[in-house]
């Protein structure tokens, strides 16, 4: 298997009891990405679980930092130096509040937006300049207690939208990988209904 050239990292909690959580959904896309592309995940590599393969004819190698949420960083850190790769190689797919359940954004940069494993990266990385895929987890009404809510787990009438959104959310990486960042913003972000909100 040739070197990486490309690394895609989806952001979670690692244990069973975190599994079908809505901050769990970067490790459950980045699965089933996994699963599109036959590429086997669970070795450890700087504290992450890893799997190695082909994405869209590109290298790539696919992490689930094991670290805890707001540790991640250590682990993107940790790949991007092993395998020689820039932030500019870096794929990141998260939970975001602050877009409508079902919705995802194609961002090339940007701030946490308040994501702790995001700022995470951020600190350790030292750029916000690396791409990301952020997925939406707001219920459309208010949430009292967010730290509790993206913790709780998925309710069951979310469970059939669930499997296509790690679907919609696999094909939105491959558009990043093969049609490129600003490419993929045009189609992904237009489909998706949502917030207004920037980052910047």
């Amino acid at each position: 298997m040739p070197e990486p050239e490309i690394l895609v990292v989806g952001l979670g909690n690692p244990g069973p009891g975190y599994e079908y959580t809505p901050h769990n959904l970067g490790f459950l896309a980045l699965d089933r990405l996994a699963a599109r592309h036959s590429i086997r995940m669970g070795r450890l590599e700087c504290r992450a679980e890893v799997g190695m393969g082909v994405v869209e004819g590109k290298p790539a190698m696919l992490a689930k930092p094991q670290t805890f949420m707001n540790l991640s960083g250590q682990s993107v850190q940790g790949l991007l130096e092993k395998y020689s790769l820039k932030p500019d190689r870096l794929m990141v797919i998260y939970d975001d509040l602050d877009l409508p359940w079902l919705s995802m954004r194609v961002r090339p940069k940007g701030s946490a937006g308040g994501h702790n494993g995001v700022k995470d990266i951020i600190r350790c990385v030292g750029t916000q300049e690396f791409a990301r895929l952020r997925l939406g987890i707001d219920p459309g009404h208010p949430v009292q207690d967010a730290a509790k809510f993206v913790l709780a787990p998925f309710k069951s009438g979310q469970k059939k939208e669930l499997d296509e959104l790690l679907d919609a959310a696999s094909a939105a990486v491959e558009s990043m990988i093969t049609q490129g960042v600003e490419k993929s913003m045009a189609a992904v972000n237009r489909r998706a209904p949502g917030s207004d909100r920037e980052e910047i």
